[in-house]
This record gives C-alpha cells, sequence and structure tokens, in this order.
C-alpha cells in the first residue's frame, strides 16, 4: 500500500473516530448535573423565570436535545464550533488564543520526557545490574506514581518559595513589555516548572521502557555480531540496538499524548498557565457547553494527529514497514 493511500485510509478512520467522540462528549456533558441557564442568568443578575426563558431561546436550550446536537453537528462540519456562553465570542476564537500555549507546554514535556528518559535507559542497559540501573528503576517507580499536581506543588515549594528562582504562574511576567529574544526568554523561564512537572511523568515511563527494551535488544544474536566485528560500543548501542529499541517507545509516545493532554489540565490550573486545560476548567465551572466541547474537540483531534505522525514514524524507523514488509 502506498503512503498517500495509507494516509488517506487513516485520515478516514480518524474522521469516523472524531464523530463518535463529539456525540459521546455531547450527551455526557448534556447528562452532567446543573443548568447552564441558572448560571448564565445568575452572572447577568437574575434568575427570574422570564429571563431564564429568554436564555434557553436565545441559545437554544429549549430545544429536544437530540435536534440541538444535529444542529451541533452541521457546526462542527464546517469547524464552527459556536458561540461562548460566558465571553459571549466564538469558540475558534477562544481555542486559537490558547491553543498553543498548550502546544508549547506539551510539546516541551513530551521532548524532554523523551530525550531525557531514553538516554537514562540506554546508559541503565548497558549495566542493567549498576548502580545506575537500579536508580532508574527507583526512579521510574517513583515518578510514574507520583500524582501530576503533587509533584507541582512540591516544585513550587522548592524552585518557588524556598530558592525563588522560577516564577509560580503565568506565561510572561506581568510587567514584563519586550518582544522578540527577550520575549521568548521570559516565556521559556515561566516554562520551566510546568514542563517540568508534566514531563517528569512520562520521563519516568521512556526511561523504564527503553531501559528494558535495550535489555532484550543488546542480548540478541546480530548485536554479538557486531561487536564481533570489532565495532566499538557507541556504535553498537546507539546504531544498531537503540533503533531496534525504539519502536515501542515511539508506541508509547504517541499513546500517551492523550494523557499528555490531559495532564496538562492539572498543570495549567496549578501553575495558571493561559492553556486549553485552563480554559476547560473554567468552563466546567460556569457550565459553558460550547467551549467545553470545542476544548474536547480540538484534543481529540490532536491525539487522532499525533497517532496518525507515530504510524508514520514506524515507516521511518523500520525498513521492513516503510517496504510493505509483514
Amino acid at each position: 500500500m502506498g503512503l498517500s493511500s495509507y494516509i488517506l485510509r487513516r485520515l478516514f478512520y480518524g474522521l469516523i473516530l472524531m464523530l463518535g467522540v463529539v456525540v459521546l462528549n455531547f450527551f455526557l456533558i448534556h447528562a452532567a448535573p446543573g443548568d447552564a441557564a441558572e448560571v448564565i442568568a445568575g452572572e447577568m443578575g437574575g434568575t427570574t423565570e422570564e429571563m431564564m426563558a429568554q436564555i434557553r431561546a436565545h441559545y437554544g436550550l429549549d430545544q429536544p436535545l437530540l435536534w440541538q446536537l444535529w444542529l451541533y453537528l452541521k457546526q462542527v462540519a464546517v469547524l464552527d464550533l459556536g458561540t461562548s456562553y460566558h465571553f459571549n465570542r466564538p469558540v475558534t476564537e477562544l481555542i486559537a488564543q490558547r491553543i498553543w500555549p498548550t502546544v508549547l507546554l506539551a510539546m516541551s514535556a513530551q521532548l524532554v520526557a523523551m530525550l531525557i528518559g531514553v538516554v537514562m535507559g540506554v546508559l541503565a542497559s548497558r549495566k542493567p545490574q549498576g548502580a545506575f540501573s537500579g536508580f532508574v528503576s527507583v526512579f521510574s517507580t517513583v515518578g510514574y506514581a507520583a500524582p501530576v499536581f503533587w509533584t507541582g506543588l512540591m516544585l513550587v515549594i522548592l524552585f518557588a518559595a524556598t530558592i525563588p528562582i522560577f516564577p509560580v504562574e503565568g506565561m510572561v511576567s506581568a510587567r514584563f513589555r519586550g518582544s522578540g529574544l527577550a520575549y521568548a526568554l521570559n516565556v521559556a523561564h515561566h516554562l520551566v516548572l510546568p514542563a517540568t512537572t508534566l514531563g517528569i511523568l512520562f520521563l519516568a515511563q521512556y526511561a523504564r521502557l527503553s531501559r528494558t527494551a535495550m535489555i532484550e535488544v543488546l542480548g540478541a544474536d546480530y548485536i554479538r555480531t557486531a561487536r564481533a566485528k570489532g565495532l566499538g560500543e557507541g556504535k553498537v548501542t546507539f546504531r544498531h540496538a537503540l533503533r531496534n529499541a525504539v519502536l515501542p517507545i515511539l508506541t508509547v509516545a504517541g499513546l500517551q499524548f492523550g494523557n499528555l493532554i490531559s495532564g496538562a489540565l492539572l498543570v495549567e490550573t496549578v501553575f495558571n498557565w493561559p492553556g486549553m486545560g485552563r480554559l476547560a476548567f473554567d468552563s466546567v465551572l460556569r457550565r459553558d457547553y460550547p467551549t467545553l466541547l470545542g476544548v474536547l474537540f480540538c484534543a481529540s483531534a490532536v491525539v487522532v494527529i499525533a497517532n496518525l505522525v507515530t504510524d508514520l514514524s514506524y515507516r521511518f524507523a523500520d525498513p521492513r514497514i516503510r517496504t510493505g514488509g509483514r
């Protein structure tokens, strides 16, 4: 099967999956306790029956649920995610403002976790019974078991209160007015604690997985053959062993991207990071159905795209997949 046909087929499956996710999210959110009309009326300063009826009619909340779903699906088909109940602005505009901080946070955490985790796993696999290998095993267990919000609070106490070297909230300093490189450095300074908090959980997973995969690959016959030919240990480890051990790491990276996005919600709440997670949290409190559905839709789309990118990365990492081998 050609690459273009494979991509088209996966995109078709992704669209079917997105349709199911949109329908499921719609019913789950509308089945949750609470009335959006009451929240809107309360913010307007009154909750009379006449005002409630006007609000329901204005936002279409007085229509049957299936009819609301049909209208929403027609909007989503043209990438119209509706209007926010609370902000009274198009949801696409709100998400466009918030998606890049979340992408920056998630990708920074993913990149740091993969690089450091794989390096730790590779170094630990060279001496499976050594002290460093034992440290990686203990670190992986503790890092995976620790809740994200607890890790964030501990980092705040250590590096913002005890040793005040990093800011505790926001993406940019309140009084900062610069641009260019100065702006990028300011954002990076604020990014350290949130990205570290989110990355520790996945760093532990990658370290343990890469250690296990490398130990298995280093015991294979072709590795012994490579060493018998006189290849250096560095070439054996990184050119031959790591290339074959990286496939399960890529699999976990793609599957964990959804958890990375959901973990960003907690991290953004702890550090007041202005991303989609914070927007989703505020939308839940305010019963802002269109905004919450829009955030879930974008998060689902990101996960589907991440899985597609992961599958495509297999074809570059493993020549047997690229040439259609079975």
